[in-house]
């Protein structure tokens, strides 16, 4: 059995992530974490108490990356669902990871039909010179561009070096109009709306034509098959993985 403890229980993910590791028949549940009213406050906490194999984080952008650091500075593998990591931190998680020989899978997004839509943006950049990103969620989501959003641009950007081909000299009228311009000029563009859950569209242009991917989650749960998956290949593996597409 793989003992499993939750970082961020009582949040909305934080509990789709208990069920779902309840109802697996080859995890345990030995830690709920969570600063308010959690079985334990903290990672120290629960691993003072209970044998962990892996931690599952579902926390805020601004606590993540110390999360990261003081799992793999301890032996507990980690699977990180939360987003709002710089590249920068990526990068140092992962030697991290490489040197203490523990596993840490970060994941942008879980649900399968969001990773299939950066998959199939990859591709498509490969056929296109003009491409923008719009992602919507809700407005309780603290970080922005969304990290699908970056996923999907740096994705994108390996396979084509310039995704604003052809366009004029810009003069935005207001700041930000045209969104943040991320990895190889392309646009992404923020909403944030009470209504929205999570949803992503890439928008291709050419002479001619527009292509549109577009995927949208409408209940959590879509992203529970995603995490067991990613549960389980880090206690199989205990190497440094970004991005569900990489083990699918």
């Amino acid at each position: 059995m793989i003992n499993i403890a939750v970082c961020g229980a009582n949040g909305k993910m934080g509990q789709e992530v208990i069920k779902a590791v309840n109802s697996a028949d080859d995890m345990t549940l030995v830690a709920r974490i969570d600063i308010n009213n959690g079985q334990f406050a903290t990672i120290k906490d629960a691993k003072d108490s209970v044998n962990i194999d892996i931690l599952v984080d579902f926390t805020q952008p601004q606590s993540i990356y110390e999360n990261a650091l003081y799992c793999l500075n301890n032996n507990i593998n980690i699977v990180i669902g939360t987003t709002g990591l710089s590249d920068n931190q990526i990068e140092e998680l992962k030697n991290l990871s490489e040197s203490t020989n523990t596993g840490c899978l970060i994941a942008p997004n879980f649900s399968t039909g969001a990773v299939l839509m950066m998959k199939f943006a990859q591709t498509a950049a490969k056929y296109f010179n003009n491409a923008e990103i719009i992602e919507l969620h809700h407005n309780q989501k603290k970080d922005a561009p969304s990290g699908t959003a970056v996923k999907t641009a740096a994705m994108m950007s390996e396979v084509n070096e310039n995704f604003a081909s052809g366009n004029c000299t810009e003069t935005e009228t207001i700041e930000g109009a045209r969104g943040a311009n991320s990895y190889n000029n392309i646009h992404i563009h923020s909403v944030r709306m009470p209504g929205f859950m999570a949803s992503q569209e890439v928008i291709f242009g050419s002479n001619g034509q527009t292509l549109k991917i577009r995927h949208d989650s409408t209940d959590r749960e879509c992203y529970m098959p995603g995490v067991l998956l990613a549960i389980r290949y880090v206690s199989e593996h205990k190497s440094f993985v970004y991005g569900l597409d990489n083990i699918m």
